[in-house]
């Protein structure tokens, strides 16, 4: 028998039929200044801008990242098809820009780490949990949390330029992690 899922109360252990297809494509973080939050995900983590997507009416920004994996089809050249494209991909993350944040001095956006609480983090997973912590320092990339810190061992946290939260963890690292 192979996996399907954990079984916990609430759980419905067999997805419905009307579910088939469904892909969680992205996560959509507020951004106050689209220059520096851009600078961070595309040098630090290496993400590629999919799309960017201007609504002018409503004065917002989409840009749409992810790191791109090799040996596959390269993104459509058409904007169109790309845009399509982009909206059927796993692990996407959105930056949205409300235009004018960037020029207000005291502007933030709630991190959902702070009362109330409510939303908490994104995470990428690394293959190396050392070589990423050298290259956070490197970049000073602030720290909620090293992974010698506290009592959950070999995960880190970091903070992005708008001050959510970001999990970094070495999949192999975390075979005993819940046993």
């Amino acid at each position: 028998m192979s996996f399907t899922t954990e079984s916990h109360p609430g759980v419905c252990e067999q997805p419905p039929a009307a579910s088939a297809g469904f892909t969680l494509n992205h996560t959509m973080l507020r951004v106050k200044d689209p220059k520096v939050a851009l600078d961070f995900y595309t040098r630090v983590f290496g993400m590629r801008v999919l799309r960017k997507l201007d609504f002018p009416e409503m004065k917002f920004t989409l840009y749409f990242l992810a790191r791109l994996a090799g040996g596959e089809a390269p993104p459509p050249d058409d904007a169109g098809e790309r845009t399509a494209w982009t909206f059927a991909q796993r692990g996407v993350l959105e930056l949205t820009h409300n235009w004018g944040t960037e020029d207000q001095a005291d502007f933030r956006y709630h991190d959902g780490n702070a009362q109330p609480q409510g939303f908490g983090h994104i995470c990428f997973s690394v293959p190396d949990l050392d070589a990423a912590v050298r290259w956070f320092d490197e970049n000073a990339v602030p720290y909620v949390k090293r992974p010698e810190q506290g009592k959950m061992k070999d995960v880190a946290f970091i903070k992005d330029p708008d001050g959510y939260w970001i999990e970094i963890v070495e999949p192999a690292r975390l075979k005993q992690l819940g046993r």
